[in-house]
C-alpha cells in the first residue's frame, strides 16, 4: 500500500474537495450536462468544511479522496460525502476512507448511521452492512438514490 494518512481538511482544500466529487461523480458515466445539473450538490465550499467533520485522504502529499459527515442527533451521523478521484478508484481506498469513518462513528458513541448512496456505489456500502430502507428521487427525474442506514449497537 503507498503512503497515505487521513487529516482532517482545512477550508483551502475546497476547490480539491469539489473537483474529486466531480471527478469521483464522472466515473460512473454522466454527461457533463447531468453533472452541471448537480453543480451546487457536488460544490464543496470553505462554509461546509467549517460546519461538517470532513476529513482528507492523502496519497505521496496529493489529495485524492475524502469524506464528510455531520452529526443528526444524539444517536445518529450522516454520512454526506465519500469521494475519490477517479484515478485511484479500484485500489482499495474507499475502503480505507469507510473504515476510518466507521472507527471515528464508533469513538463519538454513535449508534447510527445515515446516507444516500449514488446507485451504483449501493453494493460498496451494503459491504460495510449498511442496508437500503428507502428510496429517494434525485434531481434527475426517474432517478432514485438508495436512502441506507447501518445500527452500530
Amino acid at each position: 500500500m503507498p503512503n497515505f494518512k487521513i487529516e482532517k481538511a482545512t477550508e483551502k482544500d475546497h476547490l480539491t474537495l469539489t473537483e474529486i466529487t466531480v471527478d469521483g461523480k464522472a466515473f460512473w458515466g454522466f454527461s457533463k450536462e447531468e453533472l452541471s445539473k448537480w453543480k451546487n450538490e457536488l460544490t464543496i465550499t470553505p462554509e461546509y468544511i467549517a460546519e461538517n467533520e470532513t476529513y482528507n485522504l492523502v496519497l505521496d502529499s496529493s489529495i485524492v479522496g475524502y469524506y464528510s459527515f455531520l452529526k443528526i442527533d444524539e444517536n445518529t451521523l450522516l454520512l454526506d460525502n465519500l469521494f475519490l478521484f477517479q484515478k485511484v478508484i479500484g485500489k482499495g481506498f474507499g475502503k480505507l476512507l469507510m473504515q476510518n469513518f466507521l472507527k471515528r462513528a464508533k469513538s463519538l458513541n454513535i449508534s447510527n448511521i445515515i446516507l444516500e448512496a449514488e446507485p451504483n456505489a449501493e453494493n460498496f456500502y451494503k459491504k460495510f452492512g449498511f442496508s437500503t430502507y428507502d428510496h429517494r428521487e434525485s434531481v434527475i427525474k426517474g432517478r432514485f438514490l438508495p436512502k441506507m442506514k447501518l445500527d452500530l449497537t
